[in-house]
């Protein structure tokens, strides 16, 4: 049975540990997203962020039900980096792709920490506040409420799928990733055009696009797909 979780005004450690660190639940986070960056999934456990912290491994439970609460909270703490200083524009179609593009970027930034917190839902702050602000973006553009919701599934599922797959790319061992990446140019541009025609034509631009991410192209396609539907019913929304 989990532990029960200190109150939030008895969380924070009055004095700092030896080592000069204050405790807290965000401390637990930097050092989470730390340990993730330098030694992967496997590394984050309560021992080592206690040795990085400074604190006895339990002291952990002062502030998470566990490390599954501990990886909710680095999830939420993505989402609240790319919301940091945006702002809507009141133009539905460039601000759902701001957004989408900004929380791409947030997970692809910390790659090991994205593996295990994009297919995760927290109910937090941040995460909570990223969801209003789309639903507020289309809501407000003009669509109805059904087509609001449907929408809003399709982007930010899309948007975290492609988050989390090219996440795990960027997880890979440097040796590893660089392998996939030259199977294209040492593979596929060498198929015999005569059993392979369609891939030894698209070869070279295959080569060229496949090692970088498709979220871009396909975050475009999904805006283009909603503004031709919304145009299509009349829709007031700005293109």
């Amino acid at each position: 049975m989990p532990k029960p979780v200190v109150r939030e005004e008895h969380r924070r450690r009055r004095r700092p540990t030896r080592s000069g660190t204050v405790l807290s639940g965000s401390a637990f986070v930097d050092a989470a997203l730390r340990l993730l960056r330098e030694h992967g999934g496997a590394g984050l456990t309560a021992r080592r962020l206690g040795l990085v912290l400074d604190c006895d491994p339990s002291t952990l439970y002062r502030y998470f039900r566990g490390m599954d609460d501990l990886i909710l909270a680095i999830g939420d703490r993505l989402i609240g980096q790319a919301l940091d200083g945006w702002r809507p524009t009141g133009n539905w179609r460039n601000d759902l792709r701001t957004v989408g593009l900004r929380i791409h970027a947030a997970y692809t930034a910390h790659p090991q920490a994205a593996v295990l917190t994009a297919s995760r839902v927290s109910g937090r702050a941040n995460e909570l506040a990223a969801d209003e602000a789309v639903l507020d973006i289309l809501r407000t553009a003009g669509f109805p409420l059904p087509d609001t919701v449907r929408i809003y599934h399709a982007f930010i599922d899309q948007t975290l799928a492609f988050a989390a797959l090219d996440a795990a790319s960027l997880a890979l061992p440097k040796q590893s990733l660089c392998s996939d990446e030259e199977m294209w140019r040492s593979t596929y541009a060498t198929l015999p055009a005569e059993a392979y025609p369609r891939i030894a034509e698209a070869a070279p631009l295959l080569a060229s696009r496949m090692p970088t991410s498709a979220y871009p192209t396909a975050l475009q396609m999904i805006l283009d797909s909603v503004a031709a539907q919304w145009d299509g019913l009349g829709g007031r929304g700005d293109r």
